[in-house]
Order: structure tokens, then C-alpha cells, then sequence
């Protein structure tokens, strides 16, 4: 069976929970990134919605829920990249950096780490041919 990938709203959410640990509904509101003004119970109903789907779970402290992240931050991105290179850059992921690189301010640092990635990638395939027969 496929795994439904997150909207973009619950996605943001996610991002959150990953980086923070776990936050109560109103500390979702408060910062998510997009700015937009939302009511307490929406967020608060989108994060009820994504218990159901098994994406959060909630502990409790007083009398508050406190979400926290069930699914693996790799695995959630790692998925949806793969979607979005094959739907949207006709599986190319070269085509996919190119529109990056292209379109984002990127700094020195950042493409020197993307060379040492390409770079890595390279040895690792280079080892892997070497063991073969």
C-alpha cells in the first residue's frame, strides 16, 4: 500500500516538530513559517487529523497535548523528494539541482558541500565497483 506524503501545511508542521521535540498546538500557530493567520482550532484540528493518519502522537502535560513526530524526518523527505523529482522534473535529479542551484541564492559554503557530496557519491560508487566480480 502507498504511504500518503504530508500536505504542504502538514509537512511545515513536521518541520517543526523535527527541529523543536515536541510543542502543544499554540506553539505550532505561534511558529509556523509561512505567516499566515490561522485559527487555533484549525491547527489544532489539522494536528487531530494527523494523529489519525499516525504521522504525531500527543502526550499529555496539565491539560495539554504536546504533539511529537512519528514518522522518521529521512524517511518523510527522502519520499518526498523522490516524488517530486519524478513528477516534476521528469525523474531527473540532475535537472531537479540544476532548477536549485538556478534559482536560489546559494552561497560558497553550500556549493562547496554539494561538490564534497558529488564527490562522496563518486567514491562510494567507485569502492562498490571495485568489490564486484
Amino acid at each position: 500500500m502507498r504511504v500518503r506524503q504530508p500536505s504542504k501545511l502538514e509537512m511545515s508542521m513536521l518541520s517543526l516538530l523535527w527541529e523543536r521535540g515536541g510543542l502543544t498546538a499554540r506553539e505550532v500557530l505561534e511558529t509556523l513559517p509561512d505567516g499566515k493567520q490561522r485559527a487555533y482550532t484549525s491547527v489544532l484540528s489539522i494536528l487531530q487529523a494527523m494523529e489519525r493518519k499516525k504521522l504525531v502522537r500527543h502526550t499529555t502535560r496539565g491539560n495539554t497535548n504536546v504533539y511529537h513526530a512519528l514518522v522518521k524526518q529521512e524517511t518523510t523527505l527522502g519520499r518526498a523528494l523522490r516524488d517530486l523529482v519524478r513528477d516534476v522534473f521528469g525523474g531527473s535529479p540532475a535537472a531537479a539541482v540544476q532548477h536549485l542551484l538556478s534559482e536560489s541564492e546559494v552561497s560558497e559554503e553550500e556549493l562547496r558541500e554539494v561538490e564534497r557530496l558529488v564527490a562522496a557519491l563518486r567514491a562510494q560508487r567507485a569502492a562498490g565497483e571495485e568489490r564486484e566480480p
